[in-house]
């Protein structure tokens, strides 16, 4: 069977399995936590604690962060399927306006200096998703 537990450092362990879309019931199990999965996740983390970071350096106060991350398998040339399609949407809300510009910029250092995103030969989008605390153009 294709099920298994991923432990970590400090004892955690996680349930889990290969997706049941590449490996059929009964050698799959949809509610355990898939490797694709797991890399969409790890990917949406890595940015994120990047943009927190970088926030909190400028003295920007996030209030609200939330990530729609997806992804999904496609071939290559060859027909081999990777993750790929990547797109990380996350929706940041500050507890001061901050410009738009600046908020861009933000987005664009974390995504420099996520090593995840780095280590991917997959394109990662980045579509910074507008929240209320965000000052607009116009």
């Amino acid at each position: 069977m294709g099920l298994q537990a991923w432990a970590f450092d400090g004892g955690t362990e996680i349930a889990a399995s290969s997706a049941a879309e590449v490996v059929p019931l009964p050698w799959s199990d949809p509610a355990c936590i898939d490797p694709e999965e797991a890399l969409l996740a790890a990917l949406s983390s890595c940015y994120m604690l990047f943009f927190l970071h970088i926030c909190a350096a400028a003295g920007l106060v996030v209030e609200h962060y939330r990530d729609e991350a997806r992804a999904r398998l496609i071939a290559d040339g060859a027909g081999r399927p990777h993750v790929g399609a990547i797109r990380l949407r996350p929706e940041v809300r500050f507890v001061t306006p901050v410009d738009p510009a600046e908020v861009e910029a933000l987005h664009a250092q974390a995504h420099e200096r996520c090593f995840i995103a780095a280590s991917l030969r997959s394109t990662v989008r980045i579509e910074p998703q507008p929240a209320a605390g965000v000052l607009r153009g116009g």
